[in-house]
């Protein structure tokens, strides 16, 4: 998955960050003296991570383990999941006047856009990310696909548009992320691009950024991206629209 700063799963349990020294759960109140649950206070807490507002967590606040946990294996998730690629349709059906010229293009993340890491996180959970196990899991490719971007991925097959599937994932991985997509159902992408050892020296979105600005430079309309990361969007060169799918337990920066 690359170099990951500031990445820890959502699974792990040691402090509450100063990012959250607004909220008192101790005292179950907030500075203002508004009275909390547990549990408003962790959905006030994904939610502003969903927003940015929260950004380079090192860790989810340990009350908070148990309801991220349950969020992304939850309806709820995959509700919210939809949501984001039904306004993905929406957008290409309204605002998308594509060319058909073979440089119309889409852009992909892969981990928890395409690909879940879930039953990695669930298996490990409450421990430290340890990079080589991920890694090791993912060389396995066993990680299932997300069935709501698998059917975006298909109807945009249908309509011309490049698919570019842009990952901070190692290059060392592509056989397996490779084979892994296929058996549970994409196929037909115009190019995997993974992280070489050059592109390990940038942070992943400078990395995914230059990404851009070379298939623009090519002479590719890049129409949308999609990806769980704010870092899969920002950089120039800027995109026309950027649809993100929830992910409160970890950050890449």
């Amino acid at each position: 998955m690359g170099r990951l700063l500031g990445f820890l799963l959502c699974f792990s349990s040691f402090f509450i960050s100063a990012t959250f020294a607004d909220w008192n759960i101790l005292n179950q109140r907030t500075k203002s003296g508004l009275k909390i649950s547990l549990k408003s206070y962790c959905e006030g807490w994904r939610i502003n991570v969903e927003l940015h507002n929260i950004q380079g967590f090192a860790v989810v606040p340990e009350e908070c383990v148990s309801y991220v946990g349950k969020y992304v294996t939850s309806i709820q998730y995959k509700v919210d999941s939809e949501r984001t690629i039904e306004e993905c349709r929406l957008y290409l059906s309204t605002s998308c006047p594509l060319k058909k010229d073979g440089k119309d293009a889409w852009l992909f993340d892969i981990d928890d856009t395409l690909l879940s890491t879930v039953p990695y996180f669930k298996k490990h959970r409450g421990e430290k990310l340890n990079l080589t196990s991920l890694e090791g899991w993912m060389s396995r490719g066993k990680a299932p696909a997300l069935e709501h971007s698998l059917k975006f991925f298909d109807e945009l097959k249908f309509t011309g548009v490049q698919i570019f599937l842009v990952s901070s994932r190692k290059e060392h991985l592509r056989s397996a992320t490779t084979d892994n997509l296929v058996d549970v159902g994409y196929h037909g992408w115009t190019r995997l691009i993974l992280r070489g050892p050059d592109d390990e020296l940038n942070e992943v979105q400078k990395y995914k950024a230059n990404v851009r600005k070379q298939l623009i430079s090519n002479g590719y309309r890049i129409w949308g991206v999609v990806g769980d990361q704010y870092s899969s969007f920002e950089g120039l060169p800027s995109v026309r629209r950027s649809f993100k799918l929830p992910n409160p337990f970890y950050y890449v920066s």
